[in-house]
C-alpha cells in the first residue's frame, strides 16, 4: 500500500509539474467555464478575485520578476492571451484551455453587466479614456453602472493621495467589477499588493483595451488575429513597441530550454 501511494503521489507530482508554463500554472477552461466561474463568484462575492492574462511577454516578465509569479499563479482565473503560449502548451504537452483575449473576455463582462445590474469602474488608460470609455458604455448598456478614472499617473510608483482617491471612489461606487489599463505587469502588481483593499471585487488588468476599444488605436483585422498576427499588427501601428517583442525571443528559447531539461 505504501508503494502504491508513493506511485500515486508522483503521478499527482508530474501532472502537476506538466500543467505548467515557464513556472506558471495553466488551466483548461474554455471561455464559457471562465464566464460561470466568474458569475459563480458574483453570486458570492468574498475574498480578492483576480483575472491575469497570460502572453508570452508577461511569462518572461516573470522569470525576471517573483512578486509578478506569484500574483499570475495567485490569479483565481487565468485566460490565455496570446499565440504564442497556445504554441508552447503544445510543445510542453500542458492541456492549455481555450484563447481568449482580454479585450474579447473585456465585452463579455461589460456584456454580463448590463444583465446582472452590476456596478464597473474603469481605471487608467490615457488621460480622460477611461472617462469617456465610462460614459459610451453608460449609454449602450444603461441597465449597468459605469464609472470611469484616470486613477494613477505612473504606476510604477504610485502616490499616496492617488491611491487613497482611488480607494475613496471604490468605498463610495462599490464596484463590482474592476478593470485597470496600467500596463502589464504594473497592472497586475497594483491588484495584488492592495488585494486586501478590494475583497469582493473582480479585478482585471486590460492592458491597451481601452485604446482599442475608445477608437484610438487601431485593431487588428479579424482574419489577423484569427492568425495569431495580431502583435505583429500592433508592432506595425505603433513602432515603439519592437523593444517589447524582443522578449518573444527569450520566449522561445526559455520554452525549448524547458522541453529539452525541464522547468
Amino acid at each position: 500500500m505504501r508503494f502504491l501511494h508513493f506511485i500515486l503521489l508522483i503521478v499527482k507530482y508530474t501532472t502537476m509539474e506538466a500543467q505548467k508554463i515557464l513556472g506558471v500554472s495553466i488551466e483548461k477552461l474554455s471561455k464559457s467555464d471562465i464566464l460561470e466561474k466568474i458569475k459563480k463568484f458574483l453570486t458570492n462575492p468574498s475574498n480578492f478575485y483576480h483575472i491575469v492574462s497570460l502572453n508570452t511577454e508577461n511569462l518572461v516578465v516573470a522569470q525576471e520578476n517573483n512578486e509578478f509569479k506569484i500574483a499570475l499563479n495567485s490569479a483565481q482565473i487565468k485566460i490565455i492571451d496570446g499565440v504564442g503560449v497556445v504554441a508552447a502548451a503544445k510543445i510542453l504537452k500542458v492541456e492549455a484551455g481555450e484563447r481568449v483575449t482580454g479585450v474579447e473576455l473585456m465585452n463579455d463582462i461589460i456584456k454580463l453587466a448590463q444583465i446582472r445590474r452590476l456596478r464597473v469602474l474603469l481605471l487608467g488608460g490615457r488621460p480622460n479614456l477611461a472617462v469617456s470609455l465610462s460614459n459610451c458604455y453608460q449609454r449602450q448598456y444603461p441597465e449597468a453602472k459605469f464609472l470611469g478614472n484616470f486613477g494613477i499617473a505612473d504606476v510604477k510608483n504610485p502616490k499616496e493621495n492617488e491611491e487613497e482617491r482611488i480607494f475613496s471612489i471604490v468605498a463610495d461606487f462599490k464596484p463590482h467589477i474592476i478593470l485597470a489599463a496600467f500596463g502589464s505587469p504594473d497592472q497586475e502588481l497594483w491588484f495584488w499588493r492592495n488585494r486586501s483593499r478590494l475583497k469582493g471585487i473582480i479585478c482585471m488588468g486590460v492592458g491597451g483595451a481601452f485604446d482599442y476599444l475608445g477608437g484610438v488605436v487601431p485593431r487588428a483585422p479579424v482574419f489577423i488575429r484569427k492568425i495569431g498576427l495580431e502583435w505583429l499588427f500592433r508592432l506595425f501601428v505603433q513602432p515603439w513597441r519592437w523593444r517589447r517583442q524582443m522578449r518573444l525571443i527569450k520566449f522561445l528559447y526559455l520554452v525549448i530550454k524547458s522541453f529539452l531539461i525541464g522547468n
